[in-house]
C-alpha cells in the first residue's frame, strides 16, 4: 500500500511528511517528536502514517 495523499479522517494531507518522517525515525528521532516537528498533531493523522505498512516492495516482486 502507498501511503494515503490525505487522512481518511479529516482530510488533511498528510504523504508530504512521510519521507521526512522516515529519515527522522531511522535516525532515531521519537516518533512523537517528529511528528509535532512537522505539523501532523491531530490523532486521526497521526493514526494513519503509523498504521501505515510499506508493502510496495513486496508486491513489486510479482509479475503479471
Amino acid at each position: 500500500m502507498i501511503i494515503p495523499i490525505r487522512c481518511f479522517s479529516c482530510g488533511k494531507v498528510i504523504a508530504d511528511v512521510f519521507e521526512e518522517y522516515v529519515r527522522r525515525i531511522q535516525k532515531q528521532e521519537k516518533p512523537e517528536k517528529a511528528l509535532e516537528e512537522l505539523g501532523i498533531t491531530r490523532y486521526c493523522c497521526k493514526r494513519a502514517i503509523f498504521s501505515h505498512v510499506e508493502s510496495i516492495d513486496d508486491i513489486m516482486k510479482y509479475k503479471v
